[in-house]
């Protein structure tokens, strides 16, 4: 058992079993050593030098009195204060802490339990936008003796492919210089750093060598208490010519999971570039869901491999970033959940206790599913930018009826899980207490008041202004009693983005108010103006909302599921289980009428859905900028749009109403079954959304992916299996007045030519323009070696969906069109034939 001690055994690195520390340094059994050894440390190899050892030991001895029987040394205790209620004679007590044994305060280091996570906010004046998180552990309201500070660099312009340092396990590696074989060692990048009002600083002007110096940003330390800390780095980059490599780090940190470290890259467009796009949603499991059966989180592998060689600026989350339903499962409103009667249900309390439990529950959750590989690479080296749905609270929060959804849990859990949305997907600091039914100034329907309770030994950050890239809804939502928080942000040069908060103030009968909806068209008429008017106009203005808008209609199923026929079904569901999992265990429903519910083409949402789609196509009009609308949530793949009634006779490239949706979802949870997928695509009708504008879905899955066989053979309208998107602008930089080596003129006249010659369809079952021809597995779309090299000004867009869900590769099967820019020129007044003008007016009332 003491065969290490023997003299002719290896040690060290040379050692076939070695059982001592993982680090380097041999003698590493406490962190003050690791700080005694730091300034001259000794290879684990070294033999027969111990002095190093013998005088960090000796300084902790302390010479007892002559003719005392006393230990030679001293105890060691914790460092700081200690409560006036604890203070005891600590010379009659053991040992405080254990020898070995690191805490924040005498280690100098910070533990991370989640992070680095990174967002992306704006691009304004030339500069790029974005920020990290961490979360570490403890805090508490005292200010703690550590404030980390984060270091950003640039390394120099990337190449078409991903530098060799991005790693999928999330790793950089040295030297920094050399990247791909190429020496940026001459290139010319930001070196000098400007203080900011706030003491950060950012990038500034141009100097030599392959990367930057260091820009230094402190923490702001968002919410902390006993348990978590969260502290955020604001990231300046100002754009540059080529596309910028930049690195980041957070020295003094430790982290619990052996694959995510503190140094981590991503990529910053030119300034003279869009944005290379990734779209996702239902980032999760629901509840029963055998993780192992399908390969857990595999497809971020695959976005890891794309981003290897053609880096994502940004990744777009649709909603679901996380599933919290196990909170009613295995979590603290199990209880709640497993009461029987409907009104005991309405009327059970949420008192502080129950908030307790709750907000641990979400906290632990969104570390555990945030520190999950490989997402959690991902979401360090990609910027994040994220809108919620009701996974992120509970499932279809927002849609039972109204009296069930004002009830105490309800109201509780939907502030709660509020204040874990805003810390950890967009890095904001939370409301100052949440609701709770014992204390009354927490229950106002205008936001809650502070909670001393809920304050004790904690800290909150009053923020002075919230980020320009917010919308904020005009009065609070009715179950969450927070403001609404859309977003628009510039996504590179000629893409806009505008997400839609569709779950705060989200009701049975509506999505947003009519007056969030004026705010909203009011700023995007201001920023698409501004834009128009400036030396690069917007083109492509990309629109999430979460939930589908060109979708199949189920309107049949819902009046079968809220007939009067179903009432003897729920009678004998409360009495005897009839039914099992067919009524969800809230308000008694159909489990699936909720689902249907939230669809924006319920008959509930129909009102709504006609305003926002024609204010949608008034913009289009106005600001000859394409439409597209990212939609996720139901669980597989599709294409759906609007456009012109073919017998307008409006070519697609000028018709301002040809909006496509793409639907991709789920990236991690699994997908319904083959016969949900085929009745979808049974159902999928030409709709006429008015007299002069169509929808359905398009032809777009030429076969299904790999050797499987998800769908019947005459459905290419679904697709039931596990997918995300990505997204590219066709677009190269002239040189001259060339692209691709032919004259500018030459190659729009070339490609309006080949667009007008393509062949007339009688419906949109057909394809509808030149993007749309070959849709699916051919298309160049989804060629990667030709996936946004045209410079035609349209937007490529690949479904990448899975082929086999037992590959824990996450292999997956590519699908793809294009969408053309929009040039319009009022052809559509010419043709009306019901109205004298586009309708969509913002002063229309829903």
């Amino acid at each position: 058992m003491a065969s290490h001690l023997r003299d002719d055994l290896l040690h060290g690195r040379d050692h076939a079993d070695d059982h001592a520390s993982a680090t380097r340094w041999r003698h590493e059994e406490s962190r003050s050593y690791a700080r005694h050894a730091l300034a001259s440390p000794r290879e684990a190899d070294e033999r027969g030098g111990s002095k190093d050892l013998a005088d960090f030991l000796n300084t902790t001895r302390v010479e007892a009195p002559p003719g005392s029987a006393a230990p030679k040394s001293k105890p060691l205790m914790i460092p700081g204060n200690i409560p006036k209620a604890e203070v005891q004679d600590i010379s009659s007590q053991a040992t405080t802490v254990p020898l070995g044994e690191a805490t924040q305060a005498n280690t100098g280091t910070m533990e991370v339990k989640c992070g680095p996570l990174l967002n992306y906010r704006r691009m304004e004046n030339e500069t790029w936008h974005g920020s990290v998180l961490i979360v570490t552990m403890g805090g508490g309201l005292g200010e703690g003796p550590l404030v980390p500070e984060l270091r950003l660099r640039t390394l120099g312009p990337a190449q078409n492919g991903a530098s060799e340092h991005v790693r999928l396990n999330g790793a950089g590696s040295e030297p920094y210089g050399v990247v791909n074989g190429v020496d940026y060692g001459g290139f010319e990048q930001p070196s000098s750093v400007s203080t900011l009002p706030d003491g950060g600083q950012r990038l500034e002007g141009a100097g030599g060598g392959s990367r930057s110096k260091d820009v230094k940003v402190k923490g702001t330390k968002l919410y902390s208490d006993p348990e978590n800390t969260f502290w955020r780095f604001d990231l300046e980059v100002p754009l540059q010519q080529s596309e910028l490599q930049c690195e980041y780090d957070i020295p003094g940190l430790s982290f619990q999971s052996g694959e995510k470290r503190d140094r981590q890259r991503f990529f910053v467009p030119a300034i003279s570039e869009s944005m290379r796009i990734m779209f996702h949603s239902c980032n999760g499991f629901s509840v029963g869901t055998d993780e192992k059966a399908w390969s857990g989180p595999a497809l971020w592998n695959d976005v890891l491999r794309v981003h290897q060689k053609a880096p994502f600026h940004v990744m777009l989350g649709g909603g679901d970033q996380i599933y919290n339903d196990g909170i009613r499962v295995h979590g603290p409103l199990r209880p709640w959940t497993d009461i029987g009667n409907p009104k005991k249900r309405r009327d059970y309390p949420f008192p502080e206790q129950l908030r307790k439990d709750c907000d641990k529950y979400y906290v632990d959750n969104y570390v555990r599913w945030y520190s999950t590989e490989p997402f959690a690479t991902a979401n360090g080296q990609i910027p994040q930018l994220n809108l919620w749905d009701d996974h992120d609270i509970i499932d279809g929060f927002g849609s039972y009826v109204d009296d069930f959804m004002r009830c105490s849990v309800f109201r509780g859990i939907g502030g709660t899980a509020n204040k874990y949305y805003l810390l950890f997907q967009h890095h904001l600091a939370p409301p100052i207490s949440t609701f709770t039914t014992d204390a009354v100034q927490t229950t106002s329907d205008q936001g809650a008041g502070a909670d001393p309770r809920q304050l004790e030994n904690t800290f909150v950050l009053q923020e002075q202004s919230i980020d320009s890239s917010y919308i904020i809804g005009s009065k609070p939502g009715p179950y969450v009693a927070e403001h609404s928080r859309s977003i628009y942000a510039r996504l590179g040069a000629r893409i806009g983005f505008f997400g839609i908060d569709a779950r705060t103030e989200r009701t049975r009968k509506q999505v947003n108010y009519p007056e969030t909806y004026q705010i909203i068209f009011d700023r995007l008429k201001k920023e698409l103006s501004a834009a128009k008017s400036s030396s690069i106009p917007i083109t492509h203005l990309i629109v999430l909302l979460g939930i589908p808008i060109a979708y199949p209609r189920l309107t049949w199923l819902e009046n079968i599921f809220s007939s009067p026929l179903i009432a003897p079904i729920k009678f004998l569901n409360k009495r005897f289980g009839f039914g099992g999992g067919f009524f969800n265990h809230f308000d008694g429903s159909v489990d699936l009428l909720d689902d249907l519910d939230d669809h924006y083409t319920a008959r509930t949402h129909k009102r709504e859905r006609l305003y926002l789609v024609e204010q949608l196509q008034a913009l289009s009009a106005e600001f000859s900028v394409r439409i597209t609308i990212l939609g996720g949530d139901v669980h597989l793949a599709a294409v759906g749009r609007f456009y012109s009634n073919p017998k307008l006779n409006i070519p697609v490239l000028q018709d301002h109403r040809y909006i496509a949706n793409i639907i991709s979802s789920a990236i991690v949870n699994k997908p319904p079954p083959q016969a949900v997928a085929n009745l979808l695509a049974r159902r999928n009708k030409i709709h006429h959304l008015d007299p002069d504008t169509d929808e359905t879905l398009m032809t777009f899955f030429d076969r299904d992916p790999g050797t499987s066989n998800k769908t019947s053979g005459w459905n290419h309208v679904t697709m039931p299996s596990r997918n995300f998107a990505m997204i590219t602008e066709n677009h190269e930089p002239r040189t001259n007045g060339t692209t691709n080596g032919h004259a500018a003129h030459e190659t729009e006249e070339t490609t309006d030519s080949s667009r007008q010659s393509t062949p007339k369809t009688k419906d949109g079952h057909g394809y509808l323009h030149e993007g749309e021809v070959d849709a699916g597995s051919k298309h160049k779309a989804a060629d990667m070696e030709k996936h946004g090299k045209g410079s035609d000004g349209g937007l490529d867009v690949c479904i990448r969906v899975e082929m086999d869900q037992h590959d824990k590769d996450g292999k997956t099967q590519l699908y793809g069109m294009t969408i053309p820019v929009l040039k319009y020129d009022g052809a559509a007044e010419q043709v009306m034939r019901k109205r004298d003008a586009i309708r969509g007016a913002i002063n229309q009332k829903v």
